[in-house]
């Protein structure tokens, strides 16, 4: 169990880096969508790399920090019984959906967006617009790097539903925080 917990460890820590990491996109974010708009209303001129901006600062922000997410157990959850369980049953649902859900999900993305991204390297495609971004194949390869994350932070999850489940952790998300906190 200890060696279940220190994966999870290890995991969690990856995760909340990237996390903590791809908070600064939304600052990045906001700052180049006003950036985009006073240039539109205030000097009637746009940019078609300072739109597509918006579009590779937006993307990367949810897909990165979907680990991180599900670590923090912040993720949207609809369980009529999650609320009223304790924690061993909860541990046992987590793992029932890690196992039947989330990672056949992965797999599922995986197997469908493989050749869509390969394609997108293969052929140099460029940008969305005459003028914009030339980095659409890394920003499509963040599908693949979203569900690489998701499905590591699966693991750590299963890991501590296991050691809840034996006894050795009291809790499935132990990082879980109320929403404002994270």
């Amino acid at each position: 169990m200890r060696l279940l917990l220190a994966v999870a460890n290890g995991i969690d820590a990856v995760s909340r880096r990237i996390g903590q990491a791809a908070k600064w996109l939304a600052v990045a974010l906001v700052l180049m969508q006003f950036a985009v708009v006073v240039m539109r209303y205030a000097f009637s001129s746009s940019f078609a790399w300072a739109q597509e901006a918006v579009i590779y600062f937006h993307a990367p922000l949810f897909m990165l920090a979907i680990g991180y997410v599900y670590m923090l157990d912040a993720h949207v959850r609809v369980d009529f019984f999650w609320g009223r369980w304790r924690e061993r049953p909860r541990a046992w649902l987590e793992l029932a959906g890690v196992a039947f859900f989330v990672l056949p999900f992965c797999a599922l993305v995986v197997w469908a967006s493989w050749g869509y991204v390969a394609l997108s390297f293969r052929f140099n495609e460029g940008p969305m617009q005459m003028g914009g971004v030339p980095l659409l194949p890394y920003l499509k390869a963040l599908i693949l790097v979203m569900v690489g994350l998701l499905a590591l932070q699966s693991v750590s999850v299963a890991c501590r539903a296991i050691a809840v489940i034996g006894g050795a952790a009291s809790e499935t998300f132990p990082h879980r925080q109320a929403i404002g906190e994270a």
